[in-house]
């Protein structure tokens, strides 16, 4: 009889699915017990059933075991850890490594700027550096240009304030004048009556 290919899913039927679990399970303990018999490998294997039922088997002892599992686990991780930082090492010692010929040919390109070094560059080097050398004294030229006319704006706005300044100042004078000059006169002109005026001057 040909037996039809199980599908890995869930067995709905309760009586079925315990007598599949019960089936699976002797012949899991069956194949540790031949494994670590035939192959002297220590085997621990741990079944729990859909009701909680412990199931287990070792080949010495379960205890043991598991303590060399955690064991390797602590050992693989400090290996993982230890390549982790490696990597990390050499990414960065790549990093600076790299960053230091940058740096090298900065201060090449930096002297021959200065003209010094040029005698072993070419002549594609040199009509670079000079069209390099030409962009910065225009660049140079123009933020000089600009710093000439901010520096005459702020001269004009001075002078203009400077000036407003005299211009109140004048304005403040005059008035202080015109305003001594008004009390004169109302001084003059509102000192007593006309009869007692005439009365002192004829006693007088």
């Amino acid at each position: 009889m040909v037996r039809g290919k199980t599908q890995m899913r869930r067995i709905e039927n309760a009586t079925s699915r315990q007598v599949t679990f019960s089936k699976r399970r002797n012949g899991l303990l069956k194949k540790a017990f031949e494994l670590s018999v035939l192959c002297d490998a220590e085997v621990a294997l741990i079944i729990f059933s859909p009701r909680g039922k412990l199931c287990e088997f070792a080949s010495s002892s379960m205890d043991d075991t598991i303590e060399r599992y955690r064991n390797h686990l602590k050992e693989v991780q400090t290996e993982n850890s230890s390549s982790v930082e490696d990597a990390q090492w050499q990414h960065l010692k790549n990093e600076t490594e790299s960053m230091a010929k940058k740096i090298e040919l900065l201060e090449i390109t930096k002297r021959k700027l200065l003209g010094e070094g040029l005698g072993s560059s070419t002549i594609d080097e040199l009509q670079k550096l000079e069209q390099q050398l030409e962009r910065s004294v225009s660049i140079i030229r123009a933020r000089k240009m600009q710093v000439y006319n901010e520096q005459i704006q702020e001269l004009q706005a001075k002078r203009l304030v400077q000036t407003q300044e005299k211009i109140d100042e004048q304005r403040a004078m005059l008035q202080m004048i015109e305003c001594g000059e008004s009390s004169d006169v109302e001084t003059e002109l509102f000192i007593g009556l006309p009869e007692k005026r005439m009365k002192i001057d004829r006693q007088k």
